[in-house]
């Protein structure tokens, strides 16, 4: 796996960037779409998580965002979701710089841990986490008033953030 470009840059989501925001994620979830039919979110559903958490965003400057991730302070823990990473481009850590940010982010806002939770039948996403520390802590029900195609669930993993 190769590094990041060296001029890609962090930076916090604004207003301006649900429309890249919402392209990237639903471009980089059309590997759901055997569960899932449709996008994986609408622009407004990018604009409420902004008012609630953020996007993290990773790019060259000049360009759309390469990756992003959202993060969400609550309480004592954080979380991320919505991981995405342009499909043209994975593969080069952009994922895992992504996690990592959103780690550190959540270490400075004084949480001890990180959660996360993934779909069950991303079978190729548990063994990815548990690499950069994360544990399996238990399952819950799929989204709520989203019929999937096949039956899942999601799996409920955490980090210490030590």
């Amino acid at each position: 796996m190769s590094a990041p470009p060296d001029d890609f840059v962090l930076r916090p989501a604004i207003a301006a960037d649900i429309p890249a925001i919402t392209d990237l994620v639903n471009r980089a979830f059309v590997v759901e779409r055997f569960f899932v039919a449709g996008d994986r979110l609408s622009r407004d559903e990018v604009a409420r998580l902004l008012e609630v958490g953020r996007f993290l965003l990773l790019g060259a400057a000049d360009q759309p965002p390469a990756g992003s991730i959202y993060v969400e302070l609550r309480g004592e823990r954080g979380y991320f979701g919505l991981l995405s990473v342009d499909p043209g481009r994975q593969g080069r850590g952009i994922g895992r710089r992504l996690v990592a940010a959103a780690e550190d982010s959540c270490r400075a806002a004084g949480c001890t841990a990180m959660d996360i939770k993934v779909v069950n039948l991303r079978r190729d996403l548990p063994p990815i986490y548990r690499k950069l520390g994360y544990v399996e802590t238990g399952t819950e029900p799929f989204v709520p008033g989203v019929v999937p195609l096949e039956p899942c669930h999601f799996i409920l993993m955490s980090k210490p953030l030590g």
